[in-house]
């Protein structure tokens, strides 16, 4: 009879292909955690130390004593491909269920009644779905072998990538009947994340720590004055970086505007978002681990489980806001070579975009009360819901996952209801948490800043007790990258920076919802499409404010507590290029004005500016019907369509004007965000006598 270490060896063997291959320090110890001692174990190792061994060589091992199959919980499509491919190899039988096979679900219900799937991978999301959760997941849990929480920092509040679904997963853990193995993994939690998710693991934890020093990485950090030059640097040196790699941008438009920027000077790089078709992204990935492109320019979209062990170069233009989610995404690089590079390129802008992200992430507590006051005992889909609380479908759903994990609402067949179990907002929790993150961001800009080893500095972010210095990043061993960008480089981003002219698509559809909070036209209630005799034609904005050339002016200029004020030469030197380049069908006759209760000088000679440029007549200015246009963020479109609905007019000045000219006007505004001003101005516009609405402004939100 063979030991466990000896089977555990031959199933590494058929895992990774190779005869000579031998256990790294720890995976045999927590195999036989797992498969001898039914123990729960947490394993925090760094990227690359093979994890995903420890969980498929221990399936193999249980499965052949017998046990039911393994649960993966898993947070991302791609790392599920990943590791169902990591299992064939491995001679493990493994199966998926998520968004993007929901095709092949009775199928794989099936194997899992006959007993032909080893292991079960599933998005922690997967446990809300009520069909799973009272269907299959019961007979699971009678059955299982083995549950592993993958990329388990995402428990923990203080994970730098937490997720309210992964926090069901202590209920879970609590519900397995007595010796069934539970194994999280991680590589980047730090001591009060591995106290907290060992505390959710239940008692007798076992904790696998091993050094997160990576030694095939190559760190630096160079900071540049301006947008421009951060991209200069990229165009003159992306092609010395070695073989292919990621250039990491915080936003959405970053990332498309550097794609398009790099695409442009004629390297095969492409973009990479949330805003990614599924599909699309498993051909990017693939073109990415084939070396097809030089970079894929993503944002953290493109993060944990996606796999190219030889990887060479991460570079991030812009700083995650901690040192843990930056290790986590460098991590990507040098997974199977001796030399990978990475590099920072900080921006000014960073501390703002941090801000948005955390602050849009924590709850509310009088959303919160809003939507359990809004449920009752029978079910209310997240549509139903959105109409009767003012809170936007995506905060909505995130909103609604963290009260169904403490337990207020429960998601059900038919969408959602209230428990009737009492919630209290935690503020100290929050606060807390809050805290740590302007710790975190504070670290973040000391390694931006470091006069020490930059790997040191990531490892002791992570309480890696073996920190030490690598003696090679630029701090160890100096600059290893070029810090000059040259003329034609910097021209280029210049041009491109410089680019002008954003479309903003016309409001198509009236809201789910807008008629139960009053919304009527003439007596009727609005629903459905918006009838072409009142739609906008569509529009231009100068800049997007999350842009990286023009974004930057404009971010200033409506930062808070910045006073209003006529428009700048400059800007509307910008403009005047803007509706040059607009290229529509038939020139505007004129100008009309939005009131503005925040920056009426601003859009005042923004409109006199283009009328006396362009020549138009400035037909006047909007009058305020009753209270001035709502402009605060937030809010689902129901809610602001009613906020604004009735809010502007047309008075008689600009009624006598409207009718003495014949075609399209040019309706000027600020900032655009929802639409919803601009599509209730433009519709009252329509019903004086405009044939055409072309909404233009400075800038908009995204």
């Amino acid at each position: 009879m063979t030991s466990t270490a000896e089977d555990a060896l031959l199933a590494l063997r058929r895992l990774t292909g190779r005869e000579d291959a031998q256990f790294h320090d720890g995976q045999l110890e927590a195999i036989t955690a797992l498969v001898d001692d039914h123990r729960r174990a947490l394993v925090v190792q760094r990227t690359g130390w093979g994890k995903s061994a420890v969980y498929f060589v221990a399936t193999s091992l249980l499965r052949a004593r017998g046990t039911g199959p393994t649960l993966l919980v898993s947070p991302l499509i791609a790392l599920m491909r990943d590791q169902v491919a990591a299992a064939e190899r491995a001679g493990v039988r493994a199966v998926a269920i998520s968004s993007a096979n929901a095709h092949e679900w009775d199928e794989v219900r099936a194997r899992l009644a006959a007993d032909d799937v080893d292991v079960l991978l599933v998005s922690p999301e997967r446990l809300t779905n009520p069909r799973f959760r009272e269907e299959q997941l019961p007979t699971l849990v009678e059955r299982m072998g083995l549950l592993v929480v993958d990329e388990a920092h995402c428990i923990s509040d203080w994970g730098h990538d937490f997720r309210p679904d992964y926090r069901r997963l202590a209920r879970l853990i609590e519900s397995l009947p007595a010796g069934v193995p539970v194994l999280a993994t991680t590589a980047t939690a730090n001591e009060r994340v591995v106290t907290d998710v060992s505390e959710q693991l239940g008692s007798d934890v076992l904790t696998l720590r091993g050094s997160l020093a990576r030694q095939s990485l190559r760190l630096g950090c160079l900071t540049l004055a301006s947008s421009r030059e951060r991209l200069a640097w990229l165009v003159e040196h992306l092609r010395e970086l070695p073989g292919s790699g990621i250039v990491y941008a915080l936003t959405v438009s970053a990332a498309e505007d550097t794609a398009r920027l790099l695409a442009d000077a004629g390297y095969p790089v492409k973009a990479y978002t949330g805003r990614t078709d599924v599909d699309e992204r498993v051909v990017l990935e693939q073109a990415l681990k084939d070396n097809q492109v030089k970079a894929l320019v993503a944002t953290s979209a493109l993060g944990m489980g996606f796999d190219k062990p030889d990887l060479g170069f991460v570079v991030h233009l812009g700083a995650p806001s901690s040192p843990v989610a930056y290790y986590q995404q460098v991590g990507r690089a040098g997974r199977a070579t001796d030399h990978a590079d990475v590099l920072l390129l900080p921006g000014h802008e960073d501390r703002d975009i941090w801000r948005y992200f955390a602050t849009a992430s924590m709850p509310r507590p009088e959303k919160a009360a809003a939507v359990i006051n809004a449920l009752g005992p029978e079910p209310l889909s997240t549509v139903a819901l959105e109409a009767r609380v003012d809170i936007r479908r995506t905060p909505l759903e995130l909103l609604l996952k963290v009260l169904d994990v403490d337990g207020a609402v429960q998601r059900v067949a038919g969408g959602w209801v209230a428990t009737g179990r009492p919630w209290d907002y935690d503020a100290e929790r929050y606060e807390r948490i809050a805290a740590a993150r302007e710790n975190e961001e504070a670290s973040m800009l000391a390694y931006e800043a470091a006069t020490t080893c930059r790997m040191e500095l990531l490892q002791a972010a992570l309480d890696d007790p073996s920190a030490a210095p690598c003696g090679k990043c630029d701090v160890c061993a100096g600059p290893w990258y070029p810090t000059d960008v040259g003329s034609e480089a910097g021209s280029a981003a210049v041009q491109a920076l410089d680019r002008v002219g954003v479309p903003i698509d016309p409001r198509a559809q009236w809201p789910t919802g807008a008629a139960s909070l009053g919304v009527e036209l003439e007596g009727k209630p609005l629903k459905g499409k918006i009838g072409p005799e009142l739609q906008l034609q569509p529009g231009r904005v100068v800049a997007r404010l999350t842009d990286l050339g023009w974004g930057g002016v404009l971010r200033e200029l409506f930062a808070p507590g910045r006073p209003d004020g006529p428009v700048s030469d400059e800007l509307l030197k910008g403009v005047v290029r803007v509706l040059a380049g607009w290229g529509w069908s038939e020139r505007p006759v004129g100008v009309v004005a939005m009131p503005s209760r925040s920056r009426p000088q601003l859009v005042a000679s923004l409109a006199e500016g283009i009328a006396r440029i362009g020549r138009l007549p400035l037909l006047g200015s909007l009058d305020v019907a009753s209270g001035v246009p709502a402009s605060s963020p937030g809010g689902n479109s129901a809610f602001r369509l009613a906020g604004v609905w009735g809010s502007v007019s047309v008075g008689p000045a600009l009624a006598e004007a409207l009718a003495g000219v014949g075609g399209p006007v040019l309706l000027v505004d600020d900032l655009v965000d929802s639409r919803w001003t601009l599509t209730v101005a433009g519709l009252e516009l329509r019903r004086h006598g405009a044939e055409a609405v072309l909404p233009f402004a400075l800038a908009s939100v995204g």
